[in-house]
């Protein structure tokens, strides 16, 4: 299995002149990953492997064309305006975010910490939503909109621990190169960390990103969803019998929007 969002195709795998439209989802890709921090092209082109006067071209058009903007004074690259404006008019079939909205509210309010709600697109894990409590020191360490590779991070994580542990291997096998970004993380640590998952009926650990802060996520049915709800907080605020409640309080809600989902459609 291939990494097919973010490794440039091999030469020859795609027919003549699709080639750019492929670069260019890459190049978007890789941008997103970053949020709305921004990203240079150096970071670009590694992360793409595509030659640097590849990315200097298709970049160079897409920033024409309103996909991306460049920041002139940092020379960071960001989506562009007309994403947004064309992600208006996108219609997903089933609406995640808006059937989980009540549930990331109720477990921010009564948690008083930060909930997100991770969904998969390919080989990562996409923040599609996020809802933040009011314990006064925030640990927020993801924008909504931002994408990783599946196992950086509790979401990816357990959104893997729901898997087939066959196509769980093969997901990390096909990405593993990427994981050398993440502070040094290998497949053989994710497949490990997805085992311990399996074992305890949800994932936890520290957040990539935000020093201090620790995750617990519970992933969706995979008949319902590949996705997976994750509270974010302080470490100091995160025991072990904190963790083991706050997966129970989430594995619960969970449990409830797949009842009503099931009773929607008659099952």
């Amino acid at each position: 299995m291939t990494d097919l969002y973010l490794l440039p195709p091999a030469p020859g795998d795609e027919p003549r002149g699709t080639q750019s439209i492929g670069r260019a989802v890459t190049l978007l890709r890789a941008i997103a990953s970053r949020g709305r921090r921004g990203i240079r092209i150096d970071e670009l082109v590694g992360m793409s492997g595509l030659p640097k006067t590849t990315c200097v071209r298709v970049l160079g058009r897409l920033c024409r064309e309103g996909l991306v903007a460049r920041d002139g004074h940092t020379n960071k690259f960001y989506l562009g305006r007309l994403l947004y404006e064309l992600g208006l008019l996108a219609q997903p079939r089933y609406r995640l975010g808006e059937a989980c909205e009540p549930v990331l509210r109720r477990l921010a309010e009564h948690t008083r910490d930060t909930v997100y709600l991770s969904e998969r697109s390919g080989f990562e894990a996409v923040c599609i939503a996020c809802c933040v409590g009011d314990y006064p020191i925030k640990a927020v360490p993801l924008d909504v909109g931002v994408r990783r590779p599946l196992g950086v991070g509790v979401g990816g994580v357990a959104i893997l621990a729901a898997l087939d542990p066959r196509e769980a291997s093969q997901v990390v096998g096909g990405i593993g190169r990427r994981y050398t970004g993440f502070d040094g993380l290998t497949a053989a640590r994710v497949l490990r960390h997805v085992r311990e998952s399996v074992s305890i009926g949800y994932a936890t650990g520290p957040s990539p990103g935000a020093p201090g802060a620790l995750s617990v996520g519970v992933p969706f049915p995979p008949v319902l969803a590949s996705a997976s709800i994750t509270v974010t907080a302080l470490s100091n605020r995160m025991g072990a019998a904190r963790q083991r409640r706050l997966a129970a309080l989430v594995k619960a809600e969970i449990d409830g929007i797949a009842a009503d989902w099931n009773a929607a459609i008659g099952i």
